[in-house]
């Protein structure tokens, strides 16, 4: 599904090919022209150090995260990262770029990604499944999720529980799965309407921008206050709510949020008892 995510993105343009390509060519692998156009998709594997992941050496060079710029980083196994390693995404997160210092000299890179992480619900992967097969105890589940710190979590928006199927069918049977490139069209749809009401798409919203852009009605203030309350939810986490309320109004191209929008931001955001695979 992760691999899957740049093949509904839009289409890239020629001023976002150009910096992918400038990061690519300063890197040991280079850039190679059949990626021209094409959005980049990095999957480190979890043993991979600080330096692998933001960059960083003697001569600083992009890491991971720059050379998934305009495109998607997808960590597995995310509990399984150097926590350090993890604490370090948090400010590229937050402002796009990254910067490198060393004694001589300090080196600034793009790394405005999409982050899609994954994760067991519990050591053993059985939480919370239907068959009983997980015997970890709640000290063992605590201390997993415990290796991702809590502003971490915080910036990720959806928060996604994926069960396991109850059959696996060699062949599917059922509705036609929709293609990626239909997809693709509404999510084109929705970043023009976000484009022309704003002149940036809503994940780059400044905290001002969104009284105006992402208003809601009193009732709908009072569910968030609510919702707020009961999940403990940190100011960062309501703008985030916002963000994606405001989204999901773009994609049935609503003028305004409504409140089917808002719950169903809110319910990405809810942290339940048992863990949760991370999108």
């Amino acid at each position: 599904l992760a691999s899957r995510l740049p093949g509904i993105l839009p289409p890239m343009s020629h001023a976002e090919a150009m910096e992918v390509a400038a990061i690519a060519s300063v890197t040991r692998g280079r850039f190679d022209p059949a990626n021209w156009l094409t959005r980049p998709f990095r999957a480190p594997h979890h043993t991979a150090s600080a330096i692998a992941l933001v960059g960083g050496g003697s001569h600083p060079r992009p890491g991971e995260i720059s050379l998934a710029h305009n495109g998607v980083l997808f960590l597995d196994e995310l509990p399984e990262f150097n926590r350090h390693v993890l604490e370090v995404l948090r400010e590229p997160m937050e402002s796009g770029h990254i910067v490198i210092s060393r004694a001589q000299r300090q080196e600034t890179f793009p790394a405005c990604f999409q982050l899609v992480a994954a994760m067991n619900p519990c050591p053993c992967g059985y939480g919370g499944d239907d068959s009983g097969r997980c015997h970890c105890s709640g000290d063992r589940v605590s201390r997993y999720r415990g290796r991702i710190s809590g502003p971490l979590l915080d910036r990720i928006d959806l928060h996604v529980q994926v069960n396991r199927p109850k059959t696996f069918l060699v062949q599917h049977q059922g509705p036609t799965p929709e293609a990626s490139e239909a997809v693709r069209q509404r999510v084109v749809a929705a970043r023009q309407i976000q484009l022309a009401r704003c002149g940036r798409i809503n994940a780059r919203l400044e905290t001002a921008e969104l009284k105006t852009h992402c208003e809601l009605s009193t009732g709908d203030r009072k569910l968030l206050a609510s919702a707020s309350k009961k999940h403990v939810l940190s100011p960062r986490a309501c703008y985030r709510i916002l963000r994606v309320a405001r989204t999901l109004a773009d994609l049935d191209e609503a003028e305004s949020i409504g409140t089917q929008h808002l719950a169903e931001a809110i319910s990405y955001r809810k942290i339940t008892s048992r863990p949760a695979n991370l999108a």
